[in-house]
This record gives structure tokens, sequence and C-alpha cells, in this order.
């Protein structure tokens, strides 16, 4: 048995770039930074050291990303992490990380209040947890169907 999830609590970097496939579906990808903050035991000075993570998210989840996140959004996510092998211009092997968002194994959840900014529209749906969630049981009963015990 194993397990691939991520978990991470961050801040979006810069608005989230969206994009479609060949076959009309929408992709987002966008990056979250975590931050560690420690005192330094020698000199009593604080000290902090950003990671950044580069997240795409496939699915339904794609629509809140669109409508909700944005440069600066708290999110809580849960995902899993992928690595993919390239080969770049000078003909250079390289590899990228990603944590990948796919409907029913992953969590997206804004941790910002809504309405911090004043050019948001009033008559936007809420973008709550229970509304996540309920995107989530959606995705999970429509998997339920296929599942064979």
């Amino acid at each position: 048995m194993s397990l691939n999830k991520v978990t991470l609590i961050g801040n979006v970097g810069k608005d989230p770039e969206i994009r479609a496939t060949q076959d009309g579906r929408e992709i987002a990808n966008f990056s979250l930074a975590t931050t560690e903050s420690w005192k330094d035991k020698n000199t009593g000075e604080r000290k902090d050291k950003t990671e950044w993570h580069n997240i795409t998210a496939f699915g339904e989840v794609v629509g809140v990303i669109k409508n909700y996140v944005k440069k600066g959004s708290k999110l809580y996510i849960e995902g899993k992490i992928e690595t993919s092998k390239y080969t770049d211009k000078e003909g250079v092997e390289k590899y990228a990380t990603k944590i990948v968002l796919q409907n029913y194994n992953s969590t997206l959840q804004m941790l910002d209040s809504k309405g911090k900014d004043s050019n948001e529209n009033s008559n936007d749906e809420k973008m709550t947890p229970e509304y996540i969630d309920n995107l989530d049981k959606k995705n999970s009963e429509e998997l339920d169907d296929d599942i064979p015990f």
C-alpha cells in the first residue's frame, strides 16, 4: 500500500493562469508560497524560509480557482505530488515537480474572508467550505456508481 498526498497552507504568488486543452477542458496553474519562521539560537534574530510550490488543477476545481483565487489569496490545498522529466532547449534533461489537484482526491479551501477586494461583486456565489465540500461529495457520488463494492 502507498499514499501520495500533499497538504499545504500558503499564499498564491500571482494570479492563476487558466488555459484549455485541445478537447476544451480547462487547466489552472499557479504558485503557492509556504513560509517557515524561527528564531536563530545564536543571534536571536528571526529567520524566514519561503518554499514555492507549483500547483496544477483540473476538473471542477478550476472554476473555483478562475472565479475566486487571485494573487495573495490564502489557500488550504490537498493534492498529490507529480514529477515529470523534460528536455530543455539545450538538450539537457530536467525535472519539474508540481502538486496536482484533480476532483475527488483533492481539496481547495479559501482561507481569506470574501469581500476583502472592494472590486468584487457582492452578488457572486459565496465560496464557503460547505460549497467546496459539496463539490467533493458530488464528485465522490459520481465515482460511487462505478465502484464494484
